[in-house]
């Protein structure tokens, strides 16, 4: 693909933050969006799943849905429909920053939108990798909170350092009234070493393929945990998977 020479593309990352980025596996970069471009977002994937007549792509991806499916299953790739959701997946402060910590020009590959209600359970500890392989292998995700974030409402953990493991094996959730029992969870790690990102709404979080990450279920009676993730690749990179082939260019 011919790539957009952009001397305007922000650098936001500190040589401190890079290096904590190659440490750590991931970095956090705080009130990256704003509130009322976030209240927008949310308020538009709302009418989106309210409306009778949903559109195919945000139809629930369930045989049998419920209205009870609206509002708490993900709304999966909505950048490929939807160019709000196109403008999200390219927000400069994250253009910028997988420039950084890549090297060159990142692409999108996929976006999903996550409810995550109240009582709902989280994804037991997995490496994006696992799901995404892709070669060169430059694989990393941006995940944006849409609301204010913590161990209550079911926030993100991850284990620092642990993209240096390499890919560990993955097999069956054992934890299955903590976490969804139809994805897999990485075997060989010790998971007591997962510490809470706890995040503010506008916060995003930049971390490599290879980080073991979790989520909890979300404890709160009232509260939501609402978020936005985009997958990228470095422009020359290849992805395995048929569906998530399409290259999108982040200017």
């Amino acid at each position: 693909m011919t790539l957009q020479v952009a001397a305007d593309r922000l650098s936001p990352l500190t040589e401190e933050q890079l290096n904590q980025y190659e440490n750590d596996g991931y970095i956090i970069l705080r009130k990256a969006c704003s509130d009322d471009l976030i209240d927008m977002y949310n308020a538009h994937i709302h009418h989106i799943r309210a409306q009778d007549d949903m559109p195919e792509w945000a139809v629930p991806k369930r045989g049998a849905w419920t209205d009870a499916d609206r509002f708490s299953i993900r709304v999966f790739n909505p950048h490929l429909h939807d160019g709000f959701s196109l403008q999200m997946l390219k927000l400069p402060i994250v253009r910028g920053a997988l420039a950084q910590v890549l090297g060159d020009e990142a692409v999108g590959v996929q976006s999903m939108y996550f409810y995550k209600e109240p009582g709902s359970h989280g994804q037991a500890a997995h490496q994006d990798y696992y799901y995404i392989r892709n070669e060169p292998n430059t694989l990393t995700a941006a995940w944006m909170a849409l609301e204010d974030i913590d161990e209550e409402n079911g926030c993100l953990f991850a284990i620092p350092g642990s993209h240096k493991l390499g890919l560990l094996p993955h097999g069956k959730v054992k934890n299955v009234e903590e976490h969804e029992p139809w994805t897999d969870e990485t075997e060989g790690a010790d998971l007591s070493k997962e510490i809470p990102l706890v995040m503010e709404k506008g916060d995003i979080v930049i971390f490599h393929n290879l980080l073991i990450h979790s989520s909890r279920k979300n404890r709160s009676t009232d509260r939501w945990r609402r978020s936005y993730v985009g997958h990228y690749i470095r422009h020359d990179s290849v992805i395995e998977r048929e569906d998530l082939k399409k290259k999108i260019p982040l200017y």
